[in-house]
């Protein structure tokens, strides 16, 4: 048994994975509004009580986090960046919560623990190349190669949403957007939620949220499906540096924009026009695990025994 903990901004979800991938015990609790020590006690209390659960020896920990581990300071310390949980950044989570417990854990940033969950047990078992995406309240990447996280030297391996849009998306936008890393134009601030919601407004005038946008798209709303197709454009020419860069077998979608089914239906043909190659073969699929994916992915930072 393994145990995997996924770390966001709003809950902290625990499970136990069982060797076959099955989800055998789980916790979930909400987060601590921006307050650092309070999220380090409620990440030990979940894993505390989930070692308790399992009726095997002490389980392996891995963390999946809204950021990245930075390489080791002059302090020979890891520290926390590139959170969009602020509390996070510049502390060092994974010594203090190794402090905590008395015992070595891994730490991985979400997207990661996302696209390994699904390699090595969903959507991409088959795949030997795997790119992960998130399309939620942020845009994150992963890339898994022979069921292997890829991360680099810099542990940043994938982090596509904070590439600069391509010209062509720039195109489809009315004006420049200011992204929270400090950077303008990133993926991000087009295909996340609040991308899709700030595209839809300049166009319409009308305020919605992105799950709102979908719903009415499918209900045959014209703006709302204009929108929906003008992000799949978006997505498509996005994805497409991806392919042309990794050429993955399979690109997983993540993330609360991954449950719009147009994105399965238009945006592979769409992809086609901007990626080298008469006739792209990488496929596009939906997430097998949903949310729950981040803490599956966490449980396999450390390989079965």
């Amino acid at each position: 048994m393994r145990i995997g903990v996924d770390l966001g901004g709003t809950k902290i979800e625990g499970i136990l994975l069982s060797p076959d991938g099955r989800v055998a015990d789980k916790i979930r609790v909400d987060t601590p509004a921006q307050k650092y020590l309070e999220t380090v006690d409620a990440l030990c209390a979940v894993i505390e009580q989930l070692q308790q659960l399992s009726s095997s020896k002490k389980c392996s920990v891995g963390i999946g986090t809204p950021g990245a581990l930075s390489p080791s300071n002059e302090h020979g310390l890891e520290l926390m960046k590139n959170c969009n949980s602020i509390c996070l950044n510049g502390e060092p989570l994974k010594v203090d919560i190794e402090n905590r417990l008395g015992y070595a854990t891994r730490v991985e940033n979400d997207a990661n623990c996302f696209v390994l969950s699904e390699a090595c047990y969903g959507a991409a078992m088959s795949a030997k190349t795997v790119f992960g995406v998130i399309l939620g309240t942020g845009t994150g990447g992963g890339i898994v190669i022979d069921k292997q996280l890829h991360t680099g030297p810099n542990r940043i391996a994938g982090e596509w949403g904070h590439n600069c849009i391509p010209s062509s998306v720039r195109d489809l936008i009315t004006q420049d957007r200011q992204c929270y890393c400090g950077r303008t134009n990133c993926n991000e601030t087009v295909l996340s939620g609040r991308g899709l919601k700030q595209s839809h407004f300049e166009r319409s005038g009308t305020e919605l949220e992105a799950s709102e946008i979908a719903s009415l798209a499918t209900s045959g709303d014209v703006e709302s499906s204009e929108s929906i197709q003008i992000y799949c454009e978006q997505l498509a020419r996005c994805l497409s540096t991806v392919v042309n860069l990794m050429d993955p077998d399979m690109i997983v979608l993540g993330g609360g924009l991954s449950n719009i089914s147009q994105l399965y239906e238009q945006v592979p043909s769409l992809m086609n026009e901007h990626v080298f190659t008469d006739d792209m073969l990488t496929m596009l699929a939906a997430p097998m695990f949903g949310d729950a994916s981040g803490a599956i992915g966490a449980a396999c930072l450390w390989p079965l025994d």
